[in-house]
């Protein structure tokens, strides 16, 4: 089951790193273009939306499943002085929860929002920010390799 759940998470941060780029790239450009948003851009947004968060879903079944959990009962507290394990079991995790949450915050922020400059603006912010974290915390020598 782990291999299935790894690959599964594995494949999938393609998608969301594609959708993501997408539709921050589409807020970005629209934000600073003075152009109008339309319902396109409610669909790009949603969209990232819900890959980020079937993302996560994996991403919490492969963090239980995995080998590397145990290692929080062999180490302990000792997972923080083991680079490869903190990367693993505190900062991939915690960062991209983070940043699953900024993209749920900035879609529903931009909702209630009333002209196009403001919606664009909160999901440009939120969605950036959140690429950025995600981008910092990928095992990039084990994903790409």
């Amino acid at each position: 089951m782990y291999d299935i759940v790894k690959m599964l998470h594995s494949y999938w941060a393609y998608l969301v790193l594609l959708i993501l780029i997408i539709a921050t790239a589409n807020a970005l450009i629209k934000t600073f273009g003075d152009k109008e948003y339309e319902a396109k851009d409610f669909r790009k947004s949603l969209f990232t939306l819900i890959v980020s968060h079937i993302q996560l879903l994996i991403g919490l079944i492969l963090y239980f499943v995995s080998p590397r959990f145990e290692l929080w009962s062999e180490l302990g507290g000792g997972v923080m002085g083991n680079s490869l394990a903190r990367l693993y079991l505190v900062e991939h995790p915690f960062v991209n929860i983070v940043a699953v949450a900024l993209i749920t915050i900035g879609y529903s922020k931009h909702k209630k929002k009333l002209t196009s400059k403001s919606k664009l603006k909160t999901i440009a912010v939120f969605y950036t920010i959140a690429l950025v974290l995600f981008l910092s915390r990928i095992p990039w020598s084990s994903w790409i390799g």
